[in-house]
């Protein structure tokens, strides 16, 4: 059915990016908001804001009753999540669906399946999918972990069944390390997740992260190529790139093909990622996980493919089919994203909330900035600090870079510390311009360097 409007279920700059992409479609949107967002830039620009609730995510993002209230009230008939509090979140999605509106999303059913990570795995094999070896299935019993840990051999990783950002992971060495690091594992999951539940994967020495997205209208689905996001602390991406800095096209097809066939399995439907360790010593590549929600570093795909995600994603959860065949779509140059935060990087990336008293935008050809700041807003201490996404493009991968470099300078944002200066350095790193880096790569650099990141 058509989607005449729609509710925006976050904020911050992912929650501009929805209401920019309903405008172009001439669809009317409601920006629900928390006491700390009443000034944002989101519910400046929607149609109608309604406040939800207090500071606390849990009483205003995460309040599934409030949420459809507004939805009921202000006559919305459909509901995105973004990324983030309700975006992978099956019981959610189900209660948008029975409230009789539209879930801009895929299906619960979809979610529960590959939001469980060992759902996944077992979801994956049985299309054809290579996966990382380790458990079998999830383990309740740490006596049971134990054996497999030393079956599949050390070094290995003790992840949460559920979650992801990070949270709930062990990296164990040895059996003394185990039986250490995986009760803590397991406490972790169950504080920030509700469930203890872990599984086991062997731990690949020198790896990759790629990504590859993919769109499907709940039967069939295309893939937009892949994302090389290798570059990361603490497990958290922070530049983002398309397609991948030094993976071999052959290889690069095989992966993107595979979650094709991961997305068709499961009936996806919207837009999501399929996320892979690549072995650089073997060539081989594994499965992990996948995101059943747009992503932060959506646009670099954008980029390269000229297709608009978010209006895809609305517009399938409107009943469309893919307008799209997998041979029309074509990777055209090179694009990079880096994540400007309000931390300051040469202090161990500490939050600086704080007053934007003066901004300047880049500009020029191949330049975008997502985001959600203007002079005069107040960043709420309340939640990420992510105030945007700079993101670049040029017809290969070194111009794209020095298009990144002359963006950052141009790029300013007064009285606030940010993590640009770290972008700065990495733009001139030789490691970093040859593609010369992995998963572990830039926690060396950064104690190595982080000092004098300074702004």
């Amino acid at each position: 059915m058509p989607i005449n409007t729609i509710l925006v279920a976050n904020r911050g700059e992912i929650a501009v990016r929805i209401i920019r992409a309903a405008r172009e479609l001439g669809i009317r949107t409601v920006q629900v908001h928390s006491e700390a967002d009443l000034e944002s830039l989101a519910v400046k620009m929607a149609d109608v804001a309604v406040n939800i609730g207090p500071p606390q995510a849990a009483k205003s993002y995460l309040n599934t009753a409030a949420i459809l209230a507004a939805a009921r009230d202000t006559g919305a008939d459909a509901v995105h999540p973004g990324y983030g509090f309700f975006a992978e979140n099956a019981e959610f999605a189900d209660a948008v669906e029975a409230a009789g509106m539209v879930f801009i999303g895929p299906s619960g059913d979809t979610i529960r399946t590959m939001g469980d990570k060992v759902a996944a795995r077992r979801t994956a094999a049985a299309a054809g999918v290579p996966i990382v070896p380790g458990s079998p299935g999830r383990i309740d019993d740490l006596a049971e972990a134990r054996s497999i840990a030393e079956a599949t051999g050390f070094p290995i990783m003790v992840k949460a069944a559920a979650g992801g950002g990070g949270r709930g992971i062990r990296v164990v060495e040895n059996l003394e390390q185990f039986d250490r690091l995986a009760p803590q594992a397991g406490a972790e999951a169950l504080a920030a997740f509700g469930d203890g539940g872990l599984y086991i994967e062997k731990l690949i020495g020198k790896s990759r992260h790629i990504e590859v997205q993919v769109l499907g209208d709940g039967e069939r689905a295309v893939h937009l190529f892949e994302r090389e996001c290798s570059l990361q602390r603490r497990r958290q991406k922070v530049w983002e790139e398309a397609p991948s800095a030094t993976l071999a096209r052959d290889v690069a097809d095989r992966m993107c093909r595979a979650s094709v066939q991961l997305a068709e399995a499961v009936g996806y439907r919207g837009a999501g990622t399929v996320e892979f360790l690549y072995d650089d010593d073997t060539r081989e590549f594994y499965f992990i996980e996948m995101n059943t929600r747009i992503q932060v570093e959506h646009p670099v795909s954008e980029f390269i493919t000229g297709i608009d995600l978010i209006r895809e994603m609305i517009a399938i959860a409107g009943g469309k089919k893919l307008t799209v065949d997998q041979n029309e779509i074509q990777i055209n140059g090179h694009a990079i994203e880096v994540r400007i935060n309000a931390e300051d990087p040469s202090k161990d990336f500490m939050p600086f909330p704080g007053i934007v008293n003066g901004l300047t935008m880049p500009g020029g050809p191949g330049v975008r900035f997502d985001g959600m700041i203007y002079p005069g807003y107040a960043i709420p201490p309340f939640y990420d600090s992510l105030l945007g996404k700079l993101i670049v493009w040029d017809h290969d991968r070194g111009s794209a870079i020095d298009r990144m470099k002359r963006a950052l300078d141009e790029f300013n944002v007064d009285g606030v510390i940010t993590t640009k200066p770290l972008f700065r350095a990495l733009a001139d790193d030789a490691s970093v311009r040859a593609g010369a880096f992995d998963t572990k790569w830039l926690e060396g650099w950064l104690a190595d360097n982080a000092a004098r990141l300074t702004q």
